[in-house]
């Protein structure tokens, strides 16, 4: 007995089979990081910058946070959108400054 297999056919249905099985794993993880959460020390690195830069901007109120007891938390998602156009509606609940300079509490423009 004598089993022909086709090469071309079997690479094809693997193929299907892995792309069926990993693509939901892959648009979970998508939406997972869109929304996560990064601590001061995350955004620096994602952002390639210093940690003090992070904290000034936060302190002036530049950069979208959210205050996690007295740690500053970013959501990725609303970074990224800072970083296309700081000026995004969808940015409006943090007030952010602008690059007005601020000094104690009050904005001086």
């Amino acid at each position: 007995m004598k089993f022909e297999i086709d090469n071309s056919q079997l690479i094809n249905d693997i193929v299907e089979k892995v792309v069926k099985r990993i693509t939901p794993l892959l648009t979970q993880n998508h939406k997972n990081n869109d929304n996560e959460l990064m601590t001061v020390s995350e955004l620096a690195n994602y952002l390639k910058v210093k940690i003090s830069w992070v904290y000034e901007k936060v302190h002036v109120r530049e950069i979208p946070f959210h205050k996690a007891g007295r740690f500053p938390r970013f959501r990725k998602k609303h970074v990224d959108l800072w970083l296309l156009n700081p000026y995004h509606p969808d940015l409006s609940a943090y007030n952010l400054n602008h690059g007005k300079e601020v000094r104690n509490n009050e904005r001086i423009v």
